[in-house]
């Protein structure tokens, strides 16, 4: 597939990452700010060039800016789209910004809503993804498909599962940050701390999907009866913690 990202920061730069790794994608880079899309080059190949080049050449234009940059994006996008004779679909991850919405900026087209979160810059990606009225988005999953896993949604629920995918790497990194700094607290080095608190993570999100067991039963078979987990269990719930992430997760939600 030939792919075209308009916009290579953090998270359109994380995706072009994870399409490299697909040897049969075709890629063209652009960026507002050539020495970022050329230093991205350097490091996954690809071709860096104009948008109106980009969008000319590709079969899947991913438009990786901020929501507040994309009207003015899709201003300039839209004529160059009229012009194109071959099939093509528009990929959006704009967050809040909504299929009918992209339509009224770039007209009648092929549009597919996704929204990644940053794990996909090593390939362990959750994406939602909510395709437009008669487009398959087939193609592009595949082309993809390194990026991690991919999670068909009703568009009415893209806000609330951006909330826990898009917001919760953050939420994640507060709490690893959090277990680390009490093992340096009480006496770790920092660089074990770390790699103690981030792998127990992985591992624990490893086994929650692996197993297919509900993470309240895997919970539970590491508190012994008067056992040291169950202690630092029940603090945290005296603490409000899973109140805490709830109310961290619907004003995220809400907020976009």
């Amino acid at each position: 597939m030939k792919i075209a990202f308009i916009g290579t920061g953090n998270m359109g730069g994380a995706m072009a990452r994870d399409a490299a790794r697909e040897k049969e994608n075709e890629l063209y880079l652009v960026n507002r700010h050539p020495e970022k899309a050329e230093k991205l080059q350097r490091e996954i190949g690809g071709t860096v060039t104009d948008l109106a080049s980009a969008v000319s050449a590709a079969d899947c234009i991913v438009l990786g800016v901020k929501p507040v940059m994309l009207p003015g994006l899709c201003e300039n996008v839209r004529p160059l789209l009229a012009e194109k004779s071959a099939p093509y679909t528009v990929v959006s991850m704009a967050a809040g910004v909504t299929l009918a919405r992209l339509r009224e900026m770039l007209g009648d087209c092929s549009i597919l809503r996704i929204m990644p979160n940053t794990p996909a810059a090593v390939g362990e990606g959750m994406t939602l993804y909510t395709p437009g009225e008669g487009v398959d988005p087939t193609a592009f999953l595949h082309a993809m498909r390194f990026a991690g896993k991919f999670l068909p949604v009703e568009e009415r629920l893209m806000n609330a599962g951006m909330a826990v995918s898009g917001c919760g790497p953050a939420f994640v990194d507060l709490f690893v940050e959090a277990m680390a700094d009490a093992g340096v607290a009480e006496g770790l080095y920092r660089r074990d701390a770390m790699l103690l608190a981030a792998q127990t993570v992985l591992g624990s999100a490893k086994l929650i999907l692996e197993s297919g067991q509900h993470p309240g039963e895997l919970k539970d078979a590491v508190c012994s009866p008067g056992g040291s987990t169950i202690q630092g269990v029940r603090k945290l719930e005296e603490k409000g913690f899973r109140s805490a992430v709830m109310e961290a997760v619907i004003a995220a939600g809400r907020a976009v």
